[in-house]
């Protein structure tokens, strides 16, 4: 119905009596349905004021709430990142517009705000990163499995907590992407992401 209707995030949907009679179901059925969407962002509950459309009806890839934020969890995201970022970072340095190393640099920022739970920035510096690659794909692709695996990246907040270091160490990709340092922006991302995965492990080993 979203779908063909063309509705978009924000926008309202029918109450759960109307949906339950335009598709032939039970109230609770439509209910139970509402609160499956809610689970990965498709629809939003406002209290007070309906459903309506939510973010994450424009996702790729959807999370599944009921996993994550163990440690092997957790060292799979870090992987999969230290995969992928490198190469963004060095396409970043090579393609980066005026518009995009004035987002990225606001993003520098993030590393220094507390954040406590599940909260997360208003705008990732990976994320902002990799729009600056040029390639929207890449971006939306990057920005759907930070979604996806939000709970390891809470995890993994939580577990690294050098805040002065993740700042720092941000500043300097941001400076190589500046620079159009292509080698030097996958060099730095590549150490800053071993960084993490290293105290993550670490932690685990403590912990354990």
């Amino acid at each position: 119905m979203i779908r063909t209707e063309g509705l978009a995030p924000g926008d309202p949907l029918h109450s759960a009596r109307s949906l339950a009679a335009e598709f032939e179901v039970t109230v609770p059925t439509v209910r139970e349905a509402l609160r499956r969407l809610e689970a990965v962002e498709v629809i939003q509950f406002r209290h007070g004021s309906g459903t309506y459309v939510g973010g994450g009806v424009r996702r790729r890839l959807l999370a599944n709430p009921h996993t994550g934020g163990d440690l092997a969890s957790v060292l799979e995201l870090v992987d999969a990142r230290l995969l992928i970022e490198p190469g963004i970072a060095a396409a970043a340095a090579a393609n980066r517009n005026d518009e995009q190393l004035a987002a990225l640099e606001a993003t520098t920022q993030n590393a220094l705000v507390p954040q406590r739970g599940n909260e997360r920035p208003r705008e990732h510096f990976h994320v902002a990163l990799a729009a600056a690659s040029g390639n929207a794909l890449v971006c939306d692709t990057l920005a759907a499995l930070l979604d996806v695996r939000s709970r390891d990246q809470v995890e993994i907040r939580r577990r690294y907590h050098d805040r002065e270091r993740d700042h720092e160490e941000h500043i300097e990709i941001f400076r190589a992407v500046s620079e159009q340092d292509a080698a030097a922006a996958a060099e730095l991302t590549r150490t800053h992401l071993a960084a993490i995965r290293d105290t993550v492990i670490t932690l685990g080993e403590e912990l354990g």
